[in-house]
């Protein structure tokens, strides 16, 4: 069963011109910060949105050469806004600094928060990526529109890749930018507690119905039929929960155990996100009866319903 279904064609085929102002689209250009990792790819994409005035969606990582290059990309221009698709830290880490630089407001969808509360005993190894203080002069919600220099950006609610998570199509044109929640090079991830593999699939298909289909992500470079990708992701996400009621299916198992089983190549970070995403896919079949998930002082376990 979790065979037939298509699978993500990842492209790594990007060259990030990493620092230079690189025009993607008429009004909208990007720069890449140099904070290439295991998780950011070739490095976080900061976007300038207009021409005369403009905004900076996601000004990237909190690097001193980063925020040169946006500054000179600037170019004494009026910044209204530094907008934010999410509040990790490798998106949001420079947006103070580009704010006391430039005087411009925060609109972003709020401080970041958890998809659900901490459990009992439970820890989260990745709380330290987000930014839980820093808060917006505008708090941006779905369905809102935003002029930006006669750009109109349509706000989008993405949750899934962590709960405070935004796109915005760009009215007029066929583009979307994207934020985490539809990379061309890799599948997000969608780590509880910080992500909801619910949520992430009620935005894929959110995005799906939207009549833009060129997505400009925050991680590599455009993926020009978003559309039929973004069914893929969705696809693969579904076959992985197959996988995983598979190998519940053969008794009682543990997490780690499960995660060694369905990601056999996967070490050091990727495991661990790996693990925690794929505790997404445990919580989100628990939810529907699907399995039983025990949280112990040893850890989760995972049991075959009837």
């Amino acid at each position: 069963m979790a065979a037939s279904l298509p699978s993500p064609s990842y492209d790594r085929a990007f060259e990030p011109r990493t620092g230079e102002l690189v025009e993607v689209a008429p009004g909208i250009a990007r720069i890449t910060a140099p904070n290439a990792s295991a998780y950011t790819f070739t490095g976080t994409n900061s976007f300038l949105i207009g021409s005369g005035q403009i905004a900076v969606l996601d000004p990237g990582p909190d690097d001193d050469a980063h925020l040169r290059a946006l500054l000179a990309g600037i170019g004494g221009r009026k910044v209204v806004a530094v907008i934010l698709t999410h509040t990790h830290r490798d998106h949001s880490g420079l947006a103070r600094r580009l704010m006391a630089e430039t005087g411009a407001p925060l609109w972003s969808n709020g401080p970041h928060r958890l998809s659900r509360p901490l459990k009992l005993f439970e820890f989260n190894p990745f709380g330290r990526s987000g930014d839980f203080r820093l808060r917006p002069d505008r708090a941006l919600t779905d369905g809102e529109r935003v002029e930006i220099d006669g750009l109109v950006l349509g706000v989008v609610a993405t949750p899934g890749h962590c709960a405070n998570h935004l796109a915005f199509a760009v009215e007029g044109s066929d583009f979307v930018l994207m934020g985490d929640h539809v990379m061309g090079w890799n599948s997000a991830v969608v780590a509880t507690p910080d992500g909801d593999l619910g949520d992430y699939l009620a935005s894929l298909d959110k995005v799906v119905a939207l009549p833009q289909s060129r997505y400009l992500p925050a991680h590599g470079g455009e993926i020009g039929d978003g559309r039929t990708f973004a069914l893929a992701l969705k696809a693969h996400r579904l076959m992985r929960n197959s996988q995983l009621l598979e190998v519940v299916g053969r008794g009682e198992t543990t997490l780690s155990a499960a995660a060694r089983a369905i990601y056999p190549d996967l070490a050091g970070k990727f495991a661990l996100a790996g693990k925690q995403t794929l505790l997404s896919h445990a919580e989100y079949l628990a939810a529907r009866g699907e399995i039983e998930l025990r949280r112990t002082l040893l850890g989760v376990r995972l049991l075959a319903r009837g």
